[in-house]
C-alpha cells in the first residue's frame, strides 16, 4: 500500500482518510463540495490538535501525518495512480452506483475499489463496473480513528485476492476485521439499527428519557455507548435509510423506521452533525430534549 483515495469528506470519509494518513500512506481526500471538503480537513486537524493537548500523539507525528494527506475537488486527480479507493458518500444506491462508474474510469486497473456502505448490497454496486472482482465492502465505524472494528463484505464475484489484500490493509490500519456475506445490513448494521429503532420507540412511548435508556444499556449490558447516542453520532438519516433498505430487501415491516425517527429526519434534526437529534448537542456535550 502506498496511495489511497477516499471519496467523500463527510464524517466517515474524513475519519477514514485520517486513519489512512496515520498508517503512513499518501492519502487523497476528495469531495465535490468545497464546504464539505473544508469541514472534513478541519475535523482531521482538530482531532490531531486535541490529541497533542491530551498527550495522545506528538507534534512530530502530526507533522508527518499532515504531509501524508492532500485534498482535492478533482476526482481524476484524486484517483490517479492509487492502490486503493474507499468510497464514503451518502447511503443511496443510485449515488454509489453512479460514483463507481466514474471511479472505474480514472482509477488504475489494478486498484482495489471499496465501498464503506453500512447496509447496501455490495454486489449491486459492483454490478455497474467492468471488474466486480476488485470491488469489496469495507465498513468502518464512527469515530473511525477510535473504533477498532472493520467489517469486510464479500460478494459472489469478488476475488479471493481482493479479500486477502483488504484483510491485510485492515490489519495495517490497526483494525480488527470480520468477514461477512453480502446480505442487507451485513452483521453489525442489521443488529445496530434494530436496537436503535426499538430504543426510539421506547423514548416515544415515554418508557424512560433518552439518557436513562442509554445509561441502562451502558451499565446493564456493558455497551460503550447507548443506542440513542450512537444513532445521533452515526446520523439519524443514515439510520433511517438503512432501516428502509432492510424493510424493502426482506419485505419485513418490522424494520420500518419509527415515526419519531422519520419526524426528526424530515425536520433536519439529524444528530450530532446538525447539533440536534434525539439529543441537543453543544461543545459541552449532550442534553435531553424537552420537546420529544
Amino acid at each position: 500500500m502506498r496511495t489511497v483515495a477516499v471519496i467523500g469528506a463527510g464524517t466517515m470519509g474524513s475519519g477514514i482518510a485520517q486513519v489512512c494518513a496515520q498508517s503512513g500512506w499518501e492519502t487523497r481526500l476528495y469531495d465535490s463540495f468545497p464546504d464539505s471538503l473544508e469541514r472534513g480537513i478541519s475535523s482531521i486537524h482538530d482531532f490531531w490538535r486535541s490529541g497533542i493537548s491530551r498527550g495522545k500523539n506528538s507534534e512530530e507525528q502530526v507533522k508527518s501525518w499532515t504531509e501524508n494527506i492532500v485534498h482535492t475537488l478533482d476526482l481524476q486527480v484524486a484517483l490517479n495512480g492509487v492502490d486503493l479507493v474507499i468510497e464514503a458518500i451518502p447511503e443511496r444506491i443510485e449515488l454509489k452506483r453512479s460514483i463507481f462508474i466514474e471511479i472505474e474510469k480514472f482509477a488504475p486497473s489494478e486498484a482495489i475499489l471499496a465501498t464503506n456502505t453500512s447496509g447496501l448490497r455490495v454486489s449491486e454496486i459492483a454490478s455497474v463496473t467492468k471488474s466486480p472482482e476488485r470491488v469489496i465492502g469495507m465498513h468502518f465505524f464512527n469515530p473511525v480513528p477510535i473504533m477498532k472494528l472493520l467489517e469486510v463484505i464479500k460478494h459472489d464475484l469478488v476475488s479471493e485476492k481482493t479479500v486477502k489484500e483488504v484483510l491485510q490493509i485492515g490489519e495495517d490500519m490497526g483494525k480488527t476485521t470480520i468477514v461477512v456475506e453480502d446480505v442487507p445490513g451485513f452483521a453489525t448494521s442489521r443488529l445496530g439499527v434494530v436496537l436503535g429503532n426499538e430504543a426510539i420507540r421506547m423514548l416515544a412511548e415515554g418508557v424512560a428519557s433518552a439518557s436513562d435508556i442509554d445509561t441502562a444499556m451502558k451499565l446493564g449490558y456493558r455497551h460503550p455507548m447507548g443506542p440513542l447516542e450512537l444513532s445521533d453520532l452515526v446520523g439519524l438519516d443514515v439510520r433511517r435509510d438503512i432501516l428502509n433498505n432492510l424493510a424493502e430487501s426482506f419485505d419485513d415491516p418490522s424494520y420500518i423506521p419509527h415515526p419519531l425517527l422519520e419526524k426528526l429526519v424530515l425536520s433536519g434534526d439529524l444528530g450530532k452533525k446538525t447539533g440536534r437529534g434525539i439529543y441537543n448537542w453543544s461543545e459541552d456535550g449532550k442534553s435531553d430534549r424537552a420537546d420529544l
